[in-house]
């Protein structure tokens, strides 16, 4: 299965989709809250796919780190948001993102993406 890194803010809700990963049978390399934890670990763990928060606590929010890390490492991002307004997936869609999932979300979205 795929290695994933997760990177979301909200400890609980990152715990939440931690725990259903492994259970889907995927291993998450990381689990970091700022988008600059995730550029740096995104460089050491190399995982085959990140989920990523847009919205993010730090000077650097989900939409950029997906830039810098698509451009230095190519690796895919899938944006998990509660954020479906145009403006906020305008600013994503720049990053070629691998997909989007809107918060809240079912095991099997997980599993599909």
């Amino acid at each position: 299965m795929a290695r994933v890194m997760i990177v979301e803010d909200e400890n609980i809700v990152a715990m939440d989709i931690k725990q259903r990963l492994e259970m889907l049978g995927y291993e998450v390399t990381a689990t970091v809250a700022t988008g600059e934890e995730a550029i740096e670990l995104a460089e050491k763990t190399r995982p085959d796919v990140i989920l990523m928060d847009i919205v993010l606590k730090g000077e650097v929010d989900g939409t950029e780190a997906a830039e810098e890390i698509r451009r230095r490492f190519k690796i895919p991002i899938i944006y998990i948001t509660a954020y479906s307004d145009k403006k906020t997936l305008e600013r994503a869609k720049v990053t070629e993102p691998f997909g989007y999932i809107i918060k809240p979300f079912e095991d099997k979205e997980l599993h599909s993406v």
